[in-house]
């Protein structure tokens, strides 16, 4: 019966709007919303260096923020937390991140996902290339509320 209704349902909506007009509306993109794709040049973003053996650059949109961190062999971001998820590619060298008791060694071309609230430190194993997705945009970056980048930048 389920079954017989839902292609009753499908058989009148094509009768009363037209195959034609269903299709054209499901590819239409909303003609009112103007907002436009940004491509950007990662290379060329400013880097900030941290620390003697931490550098980042980050762009970010509405609702998400892509970090690049080029870590040097000994490197340490302490342990912290944030309200934002994090998805950390390693596209070059290997980093010990621990959380929560557990050690976890995240070597090239692996990627960890941290859920929001979860604390975590990470430790480069050498010469690390970290790329690190986080949504939502790390507002507290942006208002310079982070106290462990405080103490990055002291070292």
């Amino acid at each position: 019966m389920r079954h017989l209704l839902i292609t009753l349902m499908l058989i009148f909506s094509l009768t009363v709007f037209g195959e034609d007009t269903m299709k054209s509306n499901a590819n239409e993109i909303t003609k009112h919303y103007s907002a436009q794709p940004n491509l950007y040049q990662l290379d060329i973003i400013s880097k900030e260096k941290l620390s003697d053996k931490i550098t980042r650059q980050y762009i970010m949109g509405t609702q998400s923020m892509l970090v690049k961190w080029t870590l040097q062999k000994g490197a340490v971001i302490p342990l912290h937390f944030h309200p934002n998820e994090q998805i950390t590619w390693i596209t070059k060298g290997s980093v010990k991140v621990l959380s929560q008791g557990k050690e976890f060694i995240v070597k090239s071309g692996d990627v960890l996902i941290i859920p929001p609230n979860v604390p975590h430190e990470f430790h480069a194993l050498e010469d690390t290339i970290d790329i690190d997705f986080f949504t939502p945009v790390r507002e507290d970056w942006l208002n310079n509320s982070a106290s462990y980048i405080k103490v990055i930048q002291k070292k």
